[in-house]
């Protein structure tokens, strides 16, 4: 029988028993139809997987007991953020999948000149939340045990303002340097376009402001391609590919 892995909010450790409710109860015991006896997988963020034993199944709770506390799933050496310009629909969701697969450690969301999705106010807050969502599931489905912070959205001018230790890496078509070729250090923040690219002033508040263009061939990529591409080549040159 297939061991499902969930996410869970809660402070775990072994010998706790606790009570699940809400989507999560109902997707374990409506969805899924775990039963008492059954095994899952918890997570809750802090790097660590937790054994738990499905006690009791009702309508609107799930009770459980953790029982053991799983060694500490490896991350990658080295600690990406994905600084994505906001693209529409599924399009960002695509994104913020295939990159928590792929090992990236947080995600900066960007308004820059040519985004096209424009959110505000309680919209803002549940895209965010949903967001979110799709970074769990993802972590559910990979075996991560650290979840990917995702930051509220910036505009492109206060991220390029504010200092960072991380270097600072633009996907640009026709760079000069490929990234392959990029001397990484242990904290990278990557910035990607969105539909139809950075503008040409964009691009020179960049330089300006120390961030290096990097290219990934002679293709140009679709803004929900280019990040996990990029994060592939980043990690198998100095992560955990």
């Amino acid at each position: 029988m297939r061991i499902h892995r969930i996410h869970c909010p809660q402070n775990l450790a072994p010998e706790q028993q606790l009570t699940l409710d809400g989507k999560v109860a109902h997707y374990l015991g409506r969805v899924l139809r775990v039963v008492p006896g059954q095994n899952i997988i918890l997570f809750n963020g802090d790097g660590r997987d937790y054994v738990s034993e499905v006690l009791q199944v009702s309508k609107k709770e799930l009770h459980l007991m953790v029982r053991s506390r799983l060694p500490a799933v490896g991350e990658s050496s080295l600690s990406v953020t994905v600084v994505q310009a906001i693209s529409r629909g599924e399009r960002m969701d695509q994104t913020l999948q295939k990159c928590t697969e792929l090992g990236a450690m947080a995600f900066q969301p960007m308004f820059s000149e040519r985004v096209e999705v424009r959110l505000r106010g309680d919209k803002l807050a549940k895209r965010l939340e949903h967001w979110r969502s799709v970074v769990i599931s993802a972590c559910e489905q990979s075996g991560r045990a650290l979840v990917p912070t995702v930051h509220a959205p910036v505009e492109f001018l206060e991220w390029v303002q504010t200092e960072s230790v991380a270097s600072r890496l633009v996907l640009a078509p026709g760079a000069d340097t490929p990234l392959s070729r990029i001397v990484l250090p242990n904290a990278v923040e990557l910035a990607v376009g969105p539909e139809g690219g950075f503008s040409s002033a964009e691009m020179a508040h960049m330089i300006a402001g120390g961030v290096a263009e990097a290219g990934l061939g002679p293709r140009i990529l679709r803004t929900e391609t280019a990040a996990p591409a990029a994060l592939a080549v980043l990690q198998a040159m100095k992560g955990d590919f």
